[in-house]
Protein backbone atom coordinates (compact mmCIF):
# COMPACT_ATOMS: atom_id res chain seq x y z
CA UNK A 1 0.00 0.00 0.00
CA UNK A 2 1.50 3.35 -1.00
CA UNK A 3 2.89 5.49 1.80
CA UNK A 4 0.79 8.50 0.80
CA UNK A 5 -2.37 6.38 0.95
CA UNK A 6 -1.44 5.11 4.41
CA UNK A 7 -0.80 8.69 5.52
CA UNK A 8 -4.23 9.67 4.19
CA UNK A 9 -5.84 6.85 6.18
CA UNK A 10 -4.02 7.97 9.31
CA UNK A 11 -5.03 11.61 8.87
CA UNK A 12 -8.67 10.68 8.21
CA UNK A 13 -8.72 8.48 11.31
CA UNK A 14 -7.24 11.29 13.43
CA UNK A 15 -9.85 13.74 12.14
CA UNK A 16 -12.64 11.27 12.84
CA UNK A 17 -11.56 10.69 16.44
CA UNK A 18 -11.07 14.42 17.06
CA UNK A 19 -14.58 15.03 15.75
CA UNK A 20 -15.98 12.31 18.02
CA UNK A 21 -14.26 13.79 21.08
CA UNK A 22 -15.54 17.26 20.21
CA UNK A 23 -19.07 15.87 19.83
CA UNK A 24 -18.97 14.29 23.25
CA UNK A 25 -17.26 17.27 24.88
CA UNK A 26 -20.50 18.18 26.70
CA UNK A 27 -20.29 14.95 28.66
CA UNK A 28 -17.10 16.20 30.34
CA UNK A 29 -18.30 19.72 31.17
CA UNK A 30 -19.09 20.67 34.79
CA UNK A 31 -22.79 20.77 35.45
CA UNK A 32 -23.68 18.13 32.89
CA UNK A 33 -25.56 15.04 34.09
CA UNK A 34 -23.01 13.56 36.50
CA UNK A 35 -24.61 10.12 36.40
CA UNK A 36 -24.27 9.89 32.62
CA UNK A 37 -20.77 11.42 32.69
CA UNK A 38 -19.68 8.72 35.12
CA UNK A 39 -21.24 5.96 33.05
CA UNK A 40 -19.47 6.94 29.83
CA UNK A 41 -16.10 7.93 31.33
CA UNK A 42 -14.36 4.68 30.20
CA UNK A 43 -15.52 5.20 26.61
CA UNK A 44 -14.30 8.83 26.56
CA UNK A 45 -10.95 7.66 27.91
CA UNK A 46 -10.77 5.00 25.19
CA UNK A 47 -11.42 7.57 22.46
CA UNK A 48 -8.69 9.80 23.89
CA UNK A 49 -6.21 6.90 24.19
CA UNK A 50 -6.79 5.88 20.58
CA UNK A 51 -6.29 9.43 19.34
CA UNK A 52 -2.99 9.58 21.26
CA UNK A 53 -1.99 6.26 19.72
CA UNK A 54 -2.61 7.64 16.24
CA UNK A 55 -0.74 10.87 17.01
CA UNK A 56 2.33 8.93 18.13
CA UNK A 57 2.10 6.24 15.41
CA UNK A 58 2.32 3.39 17.91
CA UNK A 59 1.61 -0.10 16.50
CA UNK A 60 0.73 -2.70 19.14
CA UNK A 61 1.90 -6.28 18.52
CA UNK A 62 0.69 -8.87 21.04
CA UNK A 63 2.21 -12.33 21.52
CA UNK A 64 -0.17 -15.14 22.47
CA UNK A 65 0.30 -18.85 22.96
CA UNK A 66 0.19 -21.62 25.51
CA UNK A 67 2.58 -21.79 28.43
CA UNK A 68 6.28 -22.55 27.71
CA UNK A 69 6.08 -21.82 23.99
CA UNK A 70 8.68 -19.06 24.28
CA UNK A 71 6.56 -15.92 23.82
CA UNK A 72 8.81 -13.79 26.03
CA UNK A 73 11.91 -15.17 24.33
CA UNK A 74 10.50 -14.26 20.90
CA UNK A 75 9.91 -10.66 21.98
CA UNK A 76 13.36 -10.44 23.59
CA UNK A 77 14.91 -11.70 20.35
CA UNK A 78 13.04 -9.03 18.36
CA UNK A 79 14.35 -6.39 20.78
CA UNK A 80 17.88 -7.72 20.55
CA UNK A 81 18.22 -7.84 24.32
CA UNK A 82 16.79 -9.80 27.23
CA UNK A 83 14.25 -7.50 28.86
CA UNK A 84 11.39 -9.89 29.61
CA UNK A 85 12.08 -12.64 32.11
CA UNK A 86 12.30 -16.17 30.71
CA UNK A 87 13.08 -19.49 32.33
CA UNK A 88 12.54 -23.25 32.39
CA UNK A 89 9.59 -23.04 34.79
CA UNK A 90 6.04 -22.68 33.51
CA UNK A 91 4.26 -19.40 34.00
CA UNK A 92 7.16 -16.93 34.23
CA UNK A 93 4.87 -14.26 32.72
CA UNK A 94 2.02 -13.70 35.16
CA UNK A 95 0.30 -10.70 33.55
CA UNK A 96 0.51 -8.74 30.27
CA UNK A 97 3.67 -6.62 29.95
CA UNK A 98 4.61 -4.05 27.31
CA UNK A 99 7.97 -2.96 25.93
CA UNK A 100 8.81 -0.45 23.20
CA UNK A 101 10.63 -1.51 20.04
CA UNK A 102 11.84 0.91 17.41
CA UNK A 103 12.52 -1.10 14.23
CA UNK A 104 12.98 2.05 12.16
CA UNK A 105 10.66 3.89 9.81
CA UNK A 106 7.73 6.14 10.71
CA UNK A 107 6.11 3.88 13.29
CA UNK A 108 7.02 2.81 16.78
CA UNK A 109 6.04 -0.63 18.03
CA UNK A 110 4.75 -1.66 21.43
CA UNK A 111 5.32 -5.38 22.03
CA UNK A 112 2.84 -6.97 24.47
CA UNK A 113 3.77 -10.19 26.27
CA UNK A 114 0.92 -12.26 27.73
CA UNK A 115 0.59 -15.20 30.13
CA UNK A 116 0.03 -18.65 28.68
CA UNK A 117 -3.57 -19.03 27.52
CA UNK A 118 -3.81 -22.39 29.30
CA UNK A 119 -2.47 -21.00 32.55
CA UNK A 120 -5.12 -18.47 33.57
CA UNK A 121 -8.36 -20.05 34.65
CA UNK A 122 -11.76 -19.59 33.05
CA UNK A 123 -13.29 -16.18 32.52
CA UNK A 124 -10.20 -14.28 33.73
CA UNK A 125 -8.20 -15.79 30.86
CA UNK A 126 -10.89 -14.95 28.33
CA UNK A 127 -11.21 -11.38 29.58
CA UNK A 128 -7.43 -10.84 29.49
CA UNK A 129 -7.20 -12.24 25.96
CA UNK A 130 -10.13 -10.12 24.73
CA UNK A 131 -8.72 -6.92 26.23
CA UNK A 132 -5.21 -7.40 24.83
CA UNK A 133 -6.58 -8.52 21.45
CA UNK A 134 -8.79 -5.43 21.29
CA UNK A 135 -5.76 -3.21 21.80
CA UNK A 136 -3.50 -5.11 19.37
CA UNK A 137 -3.00 -4.16 15.73
CA UNK A 138 -1.09 -7.37 14.92
CA UNK A 139 -1.01 -10.73 16.71
CA UNK A 140 1.85 -13.21 17.02
CA UNK A 141 0.63 -16.71 17.91
CA UNK A 142 3.60 -18.73 19.15
CA UNK A 143 3.76 -22.53 18.94
CA UNK A 144 6.69 -24.87 19.45
CA UNK A 145 5.62 -27.87 17.37
CA UNK A 146 2.47 -29.39 15.92
CA UNK A 147 -0.62 -27.51 17.09
CA UNK A 148 -2.56 -29.12 19.93
CA UNK A 149 -6.35 -29.04 20.18
CA UNK A 150 -6.14 -26.39 22.91
CA UNK A 151 -3.90 -24.23 20.73
CA UNK A 152 -6.17 -24.67 17.75
CA UNK A 153 -9.25 -23.57 19.72
CA UNK A 154 -7.35 -20.59 21.18
CA UNK A 155 -6.18 -19.65 17.69
CA UNK A 156 -9.73 -19.72 16.32
CA UNK A 157 -10.90 -17.52 19.19
CA UNK A 158 -8.20 -14.97 18.38
CA UNK A 159 -9.16 -15.02 14.70
CA UNK A 160 -12.68 -13.89 15.63
CA UNK A 161 -11.17 -10.52 16.55
CA UNK A 162 -10.43 -10.00 12.82
CA UNK A 163 -6.85 -8.92 13.45
CA UNK A 164 -3.84 -9.72 11.25
CA UNK A 165 -1.95 -12.71 12.62
CA UNK A 166 1.49 -14.27 12.18
CA UNK A 167 1.90 -17.90 13.20
CA UNK A 168 5.34 -18.28 14.82
CA UNK A 169 6.92 -21.76 14.99
CA UNK A 170 9.47 -21.34 17.79
CA UNK A 171 12.16 -23.68 19.20
CA UNK A 172 13.01 -25.05 15.76
CA UNK A 173 16.54 -25.72 17.01
CA UNK A 174 15.17 -28.67 18.99
CA UNK A 175 14.07 -30.54 15.85
CA UNK A 176 16.01 -32.34 13.13
CA UNK A 177 15.62 -30.71 9.73
CA UNK A 178 13.22 -33.38 8.45
CA UNK A 179 10.91 -33.07 11.49
CA UNK A 180 11.08 -29.28 11.38
CA UNK A 181 10.07 -29.26 7.69
CA UNK A 182 7.24 -31.71 8.32
CA UNK A 183 5.82 -29.60 11.17
CA UNK A 184 6.07 -26.44 9.04
CA UNK A 185 4.12 -28.13 6.23
CA UNK A 186 1.49 -29.29 8.72
CA UNK A 187 1.06 -25.71 9.91
CA UNK A 188 0.62 -24.53 6.32
CA UNK A 189 -1.98 -27.22 5.62
CA UNK A 190 -3.82 -26.32 8.82
CA UNK A 191 -4.00 -22.67 7.82
CA UNK A 192 -5.12 -23.51 4.28
CA UNK A 193 -7.91 -25.81 5.43
CA UNK A 194 -9.40 -23.83 8.31
CA UNK A 195 -10.79 -20.41 9.12
CA UNK A 196 -7.21 -19.09 8.96
CA UNK A 197 -7.22 -19.00 5.16
CA UNK A 198 -5.98 -15.43 5.17
CA UNK A 199 -2.53 -16.60 6.32
CA UNK A 200 -0.06 -16.68 3.46
CA UNK A 201 2.94 -19.04 3.58
CA UNK A 202 5.30 -16.17 4.46
CA UNK A 203 3.14 -15.36 7.50
CA UNK A 204 3.96 -18.75 9.05
CA UNK A 205 7.55 -18.29 10.18
CA UNK A 206 10.15 -20.49 11.87
CA UNK A 207 12.35 -19.07 14.62
CA UNK A 208 14.66 -20.18 17.41
CA UNK A 209 14.31 -17.28 19.80
CA UNK A 210 16.44 -18.70 22.57
CA UNK A 211 18.40 -21.66 21.15
CA UNK A 212 19.55 -24.31 23.58
CA UNK A 213 23.26 -24.02 24.43
CA UNK A 214 25.49 -26.26 22.33
CA UNK A 215 28.36 -28.26 23.74
CA UNK A 216 31.57 -27.59 21.79
CA UNK A 217 35.04 -29.09 22.03
CA UNK A 218 37.85 -26.66 22.67
CA UNK A 219 41.42 -27.58 21.63
CA UNK A 220 44.21 -25.64 23.35
CA UNK A 221 47.68 -24.92 21.93
CA UNK A 222 49.30 -27.38 24.33
CA UNK A 223 47.15 -30.18 22.92
CA UNK A 224 44.72 -30.34 25.79
CA UNK A 225 40.97 -30.60 25.05
CA UNK A 226 37.98 -29.39 27.00
CA UNK A 227 34.24 -29.01 26.48
CA UNK A 228 32.24 -25.82 26.96
CA UNK A 229 28.62 -24.78 26.48
CA UNK A 230 28.24 -22.11 23.85
CA UNK A 231 25.22 -19.81 23.73
CA UNK A 232 23.94 -19.47 20.17
CA UNK A 233 22.42 -16.24 18.79
CA UNK A 234 18.64 -16.11 18.20
CA UNK A 235 17.39 -17.11 14.76
CA UNK A 236 14.74 -14.42 14.43
CA UNK A 237 15.46 -12.78 11.07
CA UNK A 238 12.49 -14.31 9.22
CA UNK A 239 10.02 -12.98 11.79
CA UNK A 240 11.65 -9.54 11.82
CA UNK A 241 11.44 -9.33 8.03
CA UNK A 242 7.81 -10.46 8.00
CA UNK A 243 6.80 -7.89 10.61
CA UNK A 244 8.70 -5.08 8.89
CA UNK A 245 7.18 -6.00 5.53
CA UNK A 246 3.66 -5.78 6.98
CA UNK A 247 4.41 -2.51 8.80
CA UNK A 248 5.90 -0.88 5.72
CA UNK A 249 3.14 -2.12 3.42
CA UNK A 250 0.08 -1.41 5.56
CA UNK A 251 1.11 -0.63 9.14
CA UNK A 252 -0.45 2.84 9.38
CA UNK A 253 -3.63 1.62 7.72
CA UNK A 254 -3.85 -1.24 10.23
CA UNK A 255 -3.30 1.26 13.04
CA UNK A 256 -6.00 3.57 11.66
CA UNK A 257 -8.53 0.79 11.17
CA UNK A 258 -8.08 -0.66 14.64
CA UNK A 259 -8.39 2.75 16.29
CA UNK A 260 -11.56 3.46 14.31
CA UNK A 261 -13.13 0.10 15.15
CA UNK A 262 -12.49 0.73 18.84
CA UNK A 263 -13.87 4.26 18.49
CA UNK A 264 -17.01 2.93 16.81
CA UNK A 265 -17.53 0.46 19.66
CA UNK A 266 -16.97 3.24 22.20
CA UNK A 267 -19.47 5.54 20.48
CA UNK A 268 -22.06 2.78 20.32
CA UNK A 269 -21.53 2.10 24.02
CA UNK A 270 -21.92 5.81 24.87
CA UNK A 271 -25.12 6.01 22.86
CA UNK A 272 -26.51 2.77 24.32
CA UNK A 273 -25.90 3.91 27.90
CA UNK A 274 -27.40 7.31 27.15
CA UNK A 275 -30.50 5.86 25.48
CA UNK A 276 -31.00 3.43 28.36
CA UNK A 277 -30.69 6.21 30.95
CA UNK A 278 -33.12 8.48 29.08
CA UNK A 279 -35.64 5.77 28.16
CA UNK A 280 -38.70 7.20 29.95
CA UNK A 281 -38.01 10.79 28.89
CA UNK A 282 -37.59 9.65 25.28
CA UNK A 283 -40.87 7.72 25.34
CA UNK A 284 -42.70 10.78 26.67
CA UNK A 285 -41.05 12.95 23.99
CA UNK A 286 -42.06 10.57 21.19
CA UNK A 287 -45.69 10.54 22.37
CA UNK A 288 -45.66 14.33 22.63
CA UNK A 289 -44.52 14.71 19.02
CA UNK A 290 -46.95 11.99 17.95
CA UNK A 291 -49.81 14.16 19.25
CA UNK A 292 -48.34 17.34 17.74
CA UNK A 293 -47.98 15.76 14.33
CA UNK A 294 -51.44 14.21 14.41
CA UNK A 295 -53.01 17.58 15.26
CA UNK A 296 -50.88 19.54 12.79
CA UNK A 297 -51.67 17.21 9.90
CA UNK A 298 -55.29 16.52 10.79
CA UNK A 299 -56.41 20.12 11.34
CA UNK A 300 -54.54 21.71 8.41
CA UNK A 301 -57.11 22.15 5.61
CA UNK A 302 -54.55 22.71 2.85
CA UNK A 303 -53.12 19.67 1.08
CA UNK A 304 -49.34 19.56 0.76
CA UNK A 305 -48.91 21.99 3.68
CA UNK A 306 -50.18 19.34 6.07
CA UNK A 307 -47.67 16.83 4.62
CA UNK A 308 -44.86 19.37 4.91
CA UNK A 309 -45.90 20.06 8.48
CA UNK A 310 -45.74 16.34 9.23
CA UNK A 311 -42.23 16.04 7.80
CA UNK A 312 -41.09 19.08 9.81
CA UNK A 313 -42.52 17.43 12.93
CA UNK A 314 -40.58 14.21 12.18
CA UNK A 315 -37.34 16.16 11.72
CA UNK A 316 -37.98 18.10 14.93
CA UNK A 317 -38.59 14.82 16.77
CA UNK A 318 -35.28 13.37 15.57
CA UNK A 319 -33.35 16.47 16.60
CA UNK A 320 -35.16 16.65 19.97
CA UNK A 321 -34.25 13.03 20.68
CA UNK A 322 -30.62 13.68 19.81
CA UNK A 323 -30.56 16.72 22.13
CA UNK A 324 -32.13 14.65 24.89
CA UNK A 325 -29.36 12.09 24.49
CA UNK A 326 -26.65 14.74 24.17
CA UNK A 327 -25.74 13.33 20.75
CA UNK A 328 -24.80 15.59 17.80
CA UNK A 329 -27.41 16.06 15.09
CA UNK A 330 -27.59 18.83 12.50
CA UNK A 331 -30.68 19.48 10.40
CA UNK A 332 -28.91 17.93 7.42
CA UNK A 333 -28.10 14.77 9.36
CA UNK A 334 -31.66 14.61 10.68
CA UNK A 335 -32.93 14.76 7.09
CA UNK A 336 -30.59 11.98 6.01
CA UNK A 337 -31.64 9.86 8.97
CA UNK A 338 -35.33 10.41 8.22
CA UNK A 339 -34.73 9.38 4.61
CA UNK A 340 -32.90 6.25 5.78
CA UNK A 341 -35.77 5.39 8.14
CA UNK A 342 -38.32 5.86 5.36
CA UNK A 343 -36.43 3.63 2.94
CA UNK A 344 -35.58 0.94 5.51
CA UNK A 345 -39.19 0.66 6.72
CA UNK A 346 -39.95 -1.61 3.80
CA UNK A 347 -42.32 0.92 2.22
CA UNK A 348 -44.50 1.13 5.33
CA UNK A 349 -43.75 4.77 6.15
CA UNK A 350 -43.66 5.76 2.48
CA UNK A 351 -47.10 4.20 2.20
CA UNK A 352 -48.22 6.23 5.20
CA UNK A 353 -46.94 9.37 3.49
CA UNK A 354 -48.78 8.51 0.27
CA UNK A 355 -52.03 7.74 2.08
CA UNK A 356 -51.81 10.98 4.02
CA UNK A 357 -51.13 12.86 0.78
CA UNK A 358 -54.27 11.45 -0.88
CA UNK A 359 -56.37 12.08 2.22
CA UNK A 360 -55.01 15.63 2.36
CA UNK A 361 -56.26 16.37 -1.15
CA UNK A 362 -59.63 14.85 -0.29
CA UNK A 363 -59.80 16.91 2.88
CA UNK A 364 -58.92 20.09 0.94
CA UNK A 365 -61.67 19.40 -1.58
CA UNK A 366 -64.20 18.90 1.21
CA UNK A 367 -63.04 22.11 2.92
CA UNK A 368 -63.51 24.10 -0.31
CA UNK A 369 -66.99 22.73 -0.92
CA UNK A 370 -68.12 23.04 2.69
CA UNK A 371 -69.03 26.71 2.10
CA UNK A 372 -71.71 25.56 -0.33
CA UNK A 373 -72.79 22.55 1.73
CA UNK A 374 -72.30 22.85 5.50
CA UNK A 375 -73.04 19.12 5.86
CA UNK A 376 -69.61 18.43 4.34
CA UNK A 377 -68.02 19.42 7.66
CA UNK A 378 -68.77 15.91 8.90
CA UNK A 379 -66.84 14.42 5.98
CA UNK A 380 -63.97 16.81 6.68
CA UNK A 381 -63.82 15.72 10.33
CA UNK A 382 -63.82 12.03 9.43
CA UNK A 383 -61.07 12.46 6.84
CA UNK A 384 -59.03 14.63 9.20
CA UNK A 385 -59.31 12.03 11.97
CA UNK A 386 -58.15 9.27 9.64
CA UNK A 387 -55.25 11.36 8.38
CA UNK A 388 -54.32 12.34 11.95
CA UNK A 389 -54.28 8.69 13.02
CA UNK A 390 -52.00 7.71 10.13
CA UNK A 391 -49.73 10.70 10.80
CA UNK A 392 -49.53 9.87 14.52
CA UNK A 393 -48.61 6.27 13.74
CA UNK A 394 -45.91 7.49 11.39
CA UNK A 395 -44.48 9.88 14.00
CA UNK A 396 -44.31 7.13 16.62
CA UNK A 397 -42.62 4.76 14.13
CA UNK A 398 -40.09 7.43 13.15
CA UNK A 399 -39.35 8.14 16.82
CA UNK A 400 -38.72 4.48 17.69
CA UNK A 401 -36.60 3.97 14.56
CA UNK A 402 -34.59 7.12 15.35
CA UNK A 403 -33.96 5.73 18.84
CA UNK A 404 -32.51 2.56 17.30
CA UNK A 405 -30.22 4.56 14.98
CA UNK A 406 -29.11 6.95 17.73
CA UNK A 407 -28.32 3.97 19.95
CA UNK A 408 -25.65 2.95 17.44
CA UNK A 409 -23.73 6.14 18.12
CA UNK A 410 -22.62 9.06 16.00
CA UNK A 411 -20.72 7.12 13.38
CA UNK A 412 -22.47 8.77 10.42
CA UNK A 413 -21.29 11.70 8.32
CA UNK A 414 -18.23 12.32 6.19
CA UNK A 415 -15.83 11.91 9.12
CA UNK A 416 -17.98 9.43 11.04
CA UNK A 417 -15.98 6.38 12.07
CA UNK A 418 -18.14 3.92 10.12
CA UNK A 419 -17.74 5.96 6.96
CA UNK A 420 -13.95 6.21 7.35
CA UNK A 421 -13.70 2.47 8.07
CA UNK A 422 -15.57 1.68 4.85
CA UNK A 423 -13.37 4.14 2.97
CA UNK A 424 -10.16 2.43 4.15
CA UNK A 425 -11.48 -1.04 3.31
CA UNK A 426 -12.49 0.09 -0.17
CA UNK A 427 -8.96 1.30 -0.86
CA UNK A 428 -6.92 -1.66 0.42
CA UNK A 429 -4.87 -3.46 -2.21
CA UNK A 430 -5.26 -7.18 -3.03
CA UNK A 431 -1.80 -8.18 -1.76
CA UNK A 432 -2.44 -6.90 1.78
CA UNK A 433 -3.53 -8.65 4.96
CA UNK A 434 -6.41 -6.19 5.27
CA UNK A 435 -7.77 -7.21 1.87
CA UNK A 436 -7.59 -10.93 2.67
CA UNK A 437 -9.21 -10.45 6.06
CA UNK A 438 -12.00 -8.48 4.42
CA UNK A 439 -12.57 -11.23 1.84
CA UNK A 440 -12.49 -14.01 4.41
CA UNK A 441 -14.49 -12.44 7.21
CA UNK A 442 -16.74 -10.09 5.29
CA UNK A 443 -17.41 -6.46 6.13
CA UNK A 444 -18.23 -7.03 9.79
CA UNK A 445 -15.82 -4.36 10.91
Amino acid sequence: MANNQQETHLNRARASLRQALSWYGNLRKPGFDSELAGLVKPEIQLLTANLNKLDYNVIRIAAFGLVSRGKSAVLNALMGQKILETGPLNGVTQYPRSIRWNPGGKVEVELIDTPGLDEIAGEARGQMAREVTRQADLILFVVSGDITRTEYEALLDLRKAQKPLILVFNKTDLYPDTDKTAIYKNLQQLAAGSSMKSLKPDEIVMVAAEPAPMEVRVEYADGKEDYEWETLPPQIEQLQQTILKILNREGRSLLSLNALVQARDAEESIAYKTVELREKEAEDLIWQYTKYKALAVGLNPIAFFDICGGIVADLALIRSLSRLYGLPMTGYKAGKLLKTIMVSSGGLLLGELGSSFLLGFGKSAIAISSGENPMNITGFAATAATQAGIAGYGAYSVGKAAQAYLEKGCSWGELGVSNVIEEILREVEPDTILYRLQQELGKNW
